[in-house]
């Protein structure tokens, strides 16, 4: 049983006559017609008999138009209540971001949100490969992802909210004899020792493109995804280090300093990824436009 048989079953009840229930619905006699007789298929009992020219309602028939006003009130109600979640601006909002967009954008957005008038925020960290941040969409209302240029695009079974584009230096010692340099091409790095990151992350094929521009192979001496940890080893070890231009903190690193690439449009891109239901939710929106703000604030932050 649907729930378009049952209410046009109900009309005929209450107006007597197929004409008069197509006219209601604002649909065809036919059309009326059909509904009921895939409902009476449906129905072990006959649900409407011919009283002279018109189609009555049988026992059957109006006990069934009686247990849809029932279905009609619980579907209104879920309907409602959809609705209702919908626009609510207040609310529990789940956000998932990589670690660097984590420390740039979480403090911010919690300061932000922190009015009895704003969504709640969860957050949650995930250091995972690139093709693993659609699916954090199936448990987190808002998914923050990076995608290196040139990479595949996210697929088509997420919304894409683009939210920064940010281009990757070099981390370097002050000491180092490419701190002095004020952009560096890919030559200029052979023979470097690197700090990399692992496998199958976004920043470890731009090492592979810088390396194949240079002419030689990368020299990988340590993996390490966490940037926090990537600046202590490049300080202590005189390594070099991929590292995004606006979500590096190096201020308890005063002895590393980021130097721009010569290659053109070597960066990475910043989305927000959600499934297409959750962006219609008022909170999920609310929320989405202050992360906006907040990554659009650190792009113009000066360097």
């Amino acid at each position: 049983m649907e729930l378009g048989q049952l209410r046009a079953l109900r009309e005929l009840g209450d107006r007597g006559s197929i004409a008069a229930v197509a006219a209601a619905l604002r649909v065809t006699p036919s059309s009326v017609s059909q509904q009921i007789s895939a409902l009476q298929r449906a129905s072990p009992a006959p649900l409407t008999y011919k009283d002279g020219r018109r189609t009555a309602l049988t026992d059957a028939g109006r006990a069934l138009a009686l247990a849809a006003i029932d279905v009609e009130v619980a579907f209104e109600r879920a309907e409602q209540a959809v609705a209702n979640f919908r626009s609510e601006p207040t609310g529990t909002v789940s956000v998932a971001a990589f670690h660097s967009a984590c420390l740039a954008v979480f403090g911010p957005l919690l300061t932000a949100l922190n009015t009895p008038d704003q969504p709640r925020v969860s957050l949650s960290d995930f250091d995972v490969a690139q093709e693993s941040f659609p699916a954090l969409t199936s448990d987190h209302d808002l998914v923050l992802a990076h995608r290196l240029v040139g990479s595949p695009p996210w697929p088509a079974s997420v919304r894409v909210e683009p939210l920064l584009f940010e281009p990757l230096d070099l981390a370097v010692r002050r000491d180092h004899r490419l701190a002095a340099t004020s952009s560096i091409v890919p030559e200029d790095l052979r023979g470097e020792a690197w700090v990399a990151v692992h496998e199958g992350f976004p920043l470890e094929r731009a090492i592979t493109v810088i390396a194949g521009i240079g002419g030689a192979d990368a020299r990988i001496v340590h993996r390490i995804n966490e940037f926090f940890v990537a600046a202590a080893v490049v300080k202590a070890s005189g390594c070099v280090a991929l590292m995004p231009r606006y979500t590096t903190d190096l201020r308890d690193h005063p002895e590393l300093v980021l130097r721009p690439l010569s290659h053109p449009g070597l960066g990475r891109h910043i989305d927000c990824l959600a499934r297409p239901e959750t962006l219609e939710r008022a909170n999920v929106t609310t929320v989405l436009t202050q992360i906006k703000a907040i990554t659009d604030g650190i792009r113009r932050k000066p360097s």
